[in-house]
């Protein structure tokens, strides 16, 4: 973790002058060969609390890491402006195992501490005379100063409290970092950040590892917080009760969009009919030329290539002319026709769907796909039963270690039970909260394309149609290969072949982790209209609120309850 860090001189990379908070212009971010920012440019104001969203490896993290200058851009001016003080929270907590607690804070609140340890010297040179004591007592009162407008005196209390709001209530001082969880670590770490409580919050993921309550209680301290917030989150609910306005970072830029979360997603909606309406438009003006050329060939056909030449005896004639109305207009068309043709206007993708579940496959409703009796793993699942019919939604809940993924492992066939029995009707679709079982670098050198394609048949190029037709991917993504891609990105292609495969019963386990916010909301929307049964396992509490069937909740592994939602 790299700890706040009050920054007077507003250090910065060009000369540019400005009013905001942060600002970046034409800013480029390489490496190696790999083009991460290219030309970006964003400004944030101050008291903005701005959300950061895009695909995993589209380049947010490294956008933040330019914000605290933790690196600097190849290319571009970057202004932070930020007298109280620059607070960056890393997704991972870079103090050794052997380091404590109180080193992790120390850490966070490096410039109080500092400031703290100047005043101290400053106080400890006060007995000196003449003027250089005049000189000396105004120097320890604006030290003193500044540490009481940084609330100084109570960071250590506000440590307390932000360990407290965030579930990690009385943390021993002298613990060693190693004795705790990656969870506790990000909580550790993250309440030492607020507590720095600087002017500008950079923050990576501070929901990761919060439940619910901790998350409650980290939104309403960004609401409230004197200052700048930007953080990067996959989390829809906090993006709809925190930010004011939203960056997302694609294709190696930034685009900002206004009113928050509410506003992103109106935008977006805008921006697909636009979409629509130019294809629509394009396709429109393709067929009327395409019109004309046939129409106005048939006009010049018509007309003799050589007529009677007026006011001359028999025999003389006349060429048609190359000027002719007909032929003009034909010629006009077809070049507009060429032009149209290399300049496409694409559709939107179709919205997201799963495929429809085959009358020979599919289940009737109220049929059975699934049944439980009396199954047992030693030491993670124990349940008396547990029938899913068809057309049944169900959302399984419980803590961490409760025995959700195992359950979803059994209900899929892949992990055969200690004890008890299983039955499985129909198809099932698994959409893993993890990355399946690969065959190592066999598997990373496949493409997207034959990643997509892998055990299906058909052609290339009608698995290339399917696969573009979700708008998952772009044609020049079908050709990358699986090692070069981010976790999101291969988790695109999972998404991509159980959509596309008809299934009985659908089983999702986190499936918006990781999926970009717009990629989550087309997912939910998608599950809204699936007609087969369903059992989810999700800690994303947007998809929690709106989600219509039966909730079971496990308890560590072993009792189950069940109630409507």
């Amino acid at each position: 973790m790299t700890g706040c860090s009050a920054r007077t001189d507003n250090r910065r990379w060009g000369a540019l002058r400005t009013p905001a908070q942060l600002a970046l212009t034409h800013i480029t971010k390489r490496y190696g060969t790999r083009l991460v920012l290219d030309r970006a440019s964003l400004t944030v104001k101050p008291g903005e609390r701005v959300g950061v969203i895009g695909d995993n490896g589209s380049g947010k993290s490294t956008l933040l890491k330019l914000m605290a200058e933790v690196e600097r851009p190849d290319n571009g001016e970057l202004a932070v402006v930020a007298p109280g003080g620059v607070g960056y929270l890393p997704q991972s907590l870079a103090l050794p195992p052997h380091a404590t607690v109180a080193d992790a804070v120390d850490l966070a609140l490096a410039d109080l501490r500092g400031l703290e340890t100047r005043m101290r010297a400053a106080e400890r040179s006060l007995g000196s005379a003449g003027t250089e004591a005049g000189a000396g007592l105004e120097a320890y009162a604006e030290l003193v100063a500044e540490f009481e407008a940084r609330g100084g005196y109570e960071a250590d209390i506000r440590v307390e409290v932000a360990l407290h709001g965030l579930g990690l209530p009385a943390l021993d001082r002298s613990r060693p970092l190693g004795t705790l969880s990656g969870g506790e670590r990000s909580r550790l770490a993250l309440a030492a950040t607020l507590a720095s409580a600087p002017e500008l919050l950079l923050l990576d993921e501070p929901t990761n590892d919060l439940d619910d309550q901790a998350i409650a209680w980290l939104e309403q301290r960004l609401r409230t917080h004197r200052g700048t917030v930007v953080a990067i989150t996959h989390d829809r609910t906090f993006l709809e009760r925190v930010t004011t306005a939203v960056l997302e970072v694609a294709d190696g830029q930034v685009r900002r969009y206004g009113d928050g979360y509410a506003g992103y997603l109106t935008a977006k909606a805008a921006e697909r009919a636009a979409q629509a309406q130019a294809h629509e438009e394009w396709r429109t003006e393709l067929d009327r030329h395409a019109t004309l050329v046939a129409a106005n060939a048939g006009r010049l056909a018509a007309i003799p290539r050589k007529t009677v030449q007026a006011g001359m005896g028999t025999g003389a004639w006349r060429a048609r002319s190359r000027t002719h109305g007909a032929a003009g207009r034909i010629r006009q068309s077809r070049q507009r026709l060429r032009w149209l043709t290399d300049h496409p206007a694409p559709p939107p993708p179709e919205p997201l769907r799963f495929a429809t579940v085959p009358a020979i496959a599919g289940a009737a409703a109220g049929d059975e796909v699934a049944a439980l009796e009396e199954v047992a793993v030693a030491g993670r699942l124990r349940l008396a039963s547990l029938t899913v019919r068809a057309g049944e939604r169900l959302l399984v809940t419980g803590p961490n270690g409760a025995g959700k993924t195992t359950l979803m492992r059994v209900l899929a066939g892949e992990l055969r039970p200690d004890a008890g029995t299983v039955r499985l009707a129909g198809r099932v679709g698994f959409f893993r909260q993890d990355e399946p079982d690969t065959d190592g670098m066999r598997w990373a050198r496949r493409t997207v394309l034959q990643a997509y394609a892998h055990g299906r048949p058909g052609s290339p190029d009608e698995h290339a149609d399917a696969l573009l037709a979700l708008g998952l991917f772009r044609p020049s993504d079908l050709g990358l290969r699986l090692g070069e891609l981010s976790y999101g990105q291969r988790r695109r292609i999972e998404l991509a072949r159980l959509v596309s495969e008809p299934v009985d019963l659908l089983l999702l386990d986190e499936p918006t982790n990781h999926l970009s916010p717009m990629l989550a909301e087309q997912l939910q929307e998608a599950l809204a209209s699936y007609q087969g049964a369903l059992v989810v396992v999700t800690h994303d509490r947007r998809l929690r609120a709106t989600f219509a069937g039966t909730r079971l909740e496990l308890a560590e592994g072993a009792a189950m309850v069940a109630g409507q939602m």
